[in-house]
């Protein structure tokens, strides 16, 4: 694999408070663990969570002792990781040039050079590899479940060259863990139920992924980069709101077809509460403010979970 030195040495100038525990590795190895960005927990406990959801929602629904549960979610855990990494080395070989000509994005490590572009797809395909034996760990039917959504991973970053909802896209293809996990729990997907917990999911990504990109709107708006941030404008609270309200009814509604009790809504509550909290503090004109909504997403599919695996626990009593 082709390295050079500029990012390398952009991340070695940071300072302290900036560096992560990637920039403990030798030079060699750190931009590909960057471009695959395991420094940052967000994405992968974003792609994590609806998986989470859909396996106890169906060890709920069947009757499957907690056991289960720990054991596929530590495989979906595995897979978020894998496959979260390889979208990121997918969305910035489609990127490179347009994340170059941006200050935030422009130390990535194919925008600044560190990696080329045939190291990036040499360190995909690996990962491709792992992620696809991750998921021929589970039954048949979810094993083609799983690679159905492949087309869509692949075809997100074009997205946001041809539609002003590339959010949208990325909802549907980073939620699919929320079908993938009753199916691989039971063999099968009662579309009743998890249909709505998939769209669910999918709007939650727009809430977030929305919030996030709102720090590269004057960017994306330079260089054709097609975004909700933009077409949301200055209305963009009062629509997340919308958003949000639409998440939390979609998820609950799952939860009543799969017969889910109290413990399940309150974990819901919260989690919508966790919302409006963070959507009323986020300062949308504030880079940092911006970059914060991703992680602090996380807390509500935590919240979600949590009620569900309360639910399941309350259950097997």
């Amino acid at each position: 694999m082709e390295v050079k030195s500029t990012a390398v040495k952009q991340h070695s100038q940071h300072l302290s408070s900036d560096r992560t525990w990637v920039d403990l590795f030798p030079s060699t190895i750190r931009p590909y663990l960057y471009l695959a960005r395991v420094h940052n927990p967000a994405g992968t406990l974003l792609l994590f969570y609806p998986c989470a959801w859909s396996v106890t929602m169906a060890c709920y629904a069947h009757g499957a002792p907690v056991s289960t549960v720990w054991t596929y979610v530590g495989l979906f855990l595995a897979a978020a990781q894998v496959f979260h990494s390889a979208g990121c080395v997918i969305n910035d070989m489609w990127d490179k040039d347009v994340d170059a000509a941006v200050p935030r994005t422009s130390t990535r490590p194919l925008a600044s050079g560190d990696v080329s572009m045939f190291g990036a797809f040499a360190f995909l395909i690996p990962q491709l590899a792992l992620g696809i034996w991750l998921l021929m760990q589970l039954n048949e039917y979810s094993l083609r479940l799983g690679l159905s959504s492949l087309g869509l991973v692949v075809l997100y970053p074009a997205m946001k060259r041809v539609t002003n909802w590339p959010q949208a896209v990325l909802g549907l293809c980073f939620n699919w863990g929320a079908l993938l996990g009753a199916a691989s729990v039971v063999g099968a997907v009662d579309w009743h139920v998890y249909i709505p917990l998939y769209l669910g999911a999918a709007n939650w990504t727009i809430v977030y992924d929305t919030s996030y990109a709102r720090q590269d709107r004057d960017e994306d708006a330079k260089y054709g980069v097609r975004s909700t941030t933009i077409i949301f404008g200055d209305q963009i609270r009062p629509i997340l709101a919308m958003f949000s309200a639409v998440v939390c009814s979609l998820v609950s509604y799952a939860g009543y077809c799969n017969g889910h009790g109290w413990p399940f809504f309150c974990g819901v509550a919260m989690g919508a509460l966790h919302l409006a909290r963070l959507l009323a503090r986020t300062d949308f004109e504030n880079k940092e403010s911006c970059d914060a909504t991703l992680l602090s997403n996380a807390w509500f599919g935590f919240w979600v979970w949590a009620g569900a695996f309360a639910d399941l626990l309350l259950k097997t009593q």
